[in-house]
């Protein structure tokens, strides 16, 4: 849905995981099921170069470069449907605390989409199995780019598709490559506490949607534009 950028002032612009979700412990063990299959065991390092990443990206550097580019889509879906059963009774014990309200508070008053690294099959999933899905103008996922993040694809294509420029979007990630996306798009980036204490180049670091920071620091962007 392309909505008129005259009539906007600023938009705001979700990642999923670690943002929408607090996922990461289930991402964790999903992968570190997956991995067993294939005899591989999962270490604190691999998983710390997981977070922001495309999955294609992650079945590369876990599985080596020297997959097909088939076999690399089928275990990383493979994994993805293993996550997904993992958390289908879990969604909403899952959303990070404050953004129900947050959304519900903003809805109707600031267009707001979600961007992505995520398989559409995980966004899709959870935005239904959380009943959020009507509270976005758009949702781009990584399929629908060629670069993933850090670069600002994503970002620029939720920006595109919401009809308002770059620079009056507020981007709310978690990972450092979500946030250098967020900022090479020229775009503000507010980052969560939920992966990494503190992240670059964001305006505002806050543990979720629950922070009175967030809430005084918008009000007066809105003010503002």
């Amino acid at each position: 849905m392309k909505l008129d950028p005259i009539q906007l002032s600023l938009a705001l612009i979700f990642d999923m995981d670690g943002v929408i979700v607090d996922s990461n412990s289930v991402h964790r063990e999903a992968w570190s099921r997956f991995n067993l299959r294939y005899g591989i065991e999962t270490t604190d390092e691999m998983i710390e170069r997981m977070y922001g990443r495309r999955n294609d990206e992650i079945v590369r550097d876990f599985f080596g470069p020297d997959l097909s580019e088939e076999e690399a889509v089928e275990r990383g879906k493979a994994k993805e449907s293993l996550y997904r059963e993992m958390i289908a009774d879990r969604v909403e014990e899952m959303l990070v605390p404050g953004l129900r309200t947050f959304l519900n508070r903003h809805h109707g008053e600031l267009p707001m989409a979600v961007a992505s690294n995520a398989e559409s099959e995980n966004v899709n999933f959870l935005l239904d199995r959380a009943g959020l899905t009507g509270y976005f103008d758009a949702v781009v996922d990584g399929s629908q780019v060629a670069n993933p993040k850090p670069h600002p694809d994503v970002y620029l294509l939720a920006a595109e598709r919401l009809g308002v420029r770059p620079k009056d979007c507020v981007v709310f990630e978690d990972s450092h490559s979500g946030a250098a996306a967020g900022v090479a798009a020229g775009m503000q980036v507010i980052g969560l506490r939920t992966t990494y204490v503190n992240l670059p180049d964001v305006v505002l670091s806050i543990d979720n949607f629950l922070s009175g920071d967030l809430e005084s620091w918008l009000q007066a962007q809105i003010r503002r534009a």
